[in-house]
């Protein structure tokens, strides 16, 4: 089955779905408040995040925190930030390298 990447209003979800269709109706079930703004089947069958490219140079441990923010942010990543941001009282950008090594490891 392929892989396609969906963009929404606020996400952009990865997820495996027979054709294009069943692509756009698993982001309406999931998001059925946010419009479907693009819709890719990527080339391979796997999502690669470079982990250089966040800004990751060391082995990073999953954070049970930056996790739960994900959680409640239902994947939104800048929710998820500010979320962090106020439980934890850090800066900015130490919020966004922990969301985001969080997602990379897969919450």
């Amino acid at each position: 089955m392929p892989l396609f990447e969906i963009e929404t209003d606020a996400h952009i979800m990865v997820g495996w779905a027979a054709n294009e269709e069943e692509a756009i109706e698993l982001a309406q079930q999931h998001y059925p408040d946010e419009a479907v703004r693009r819709v890719l089947q990527r080339p391979r069958d796997v999502w690669v995040i470079s982990k250089r490219l966040l800004g990751i140079e060391s082995s990073v441990a999953p954070c049970e925190v930056a996790r739960d923010c994900l959680s409640k942010a239902s994947g939104d990543k800048v929710h998820a930030i500010r979320l962090y941001r106020q439980e934890t009282g850090v800066d900015l950008h130490e919020a966004q390298l922990a969301i985001e090594s969080n997602m990379s490891l897969g919450w």
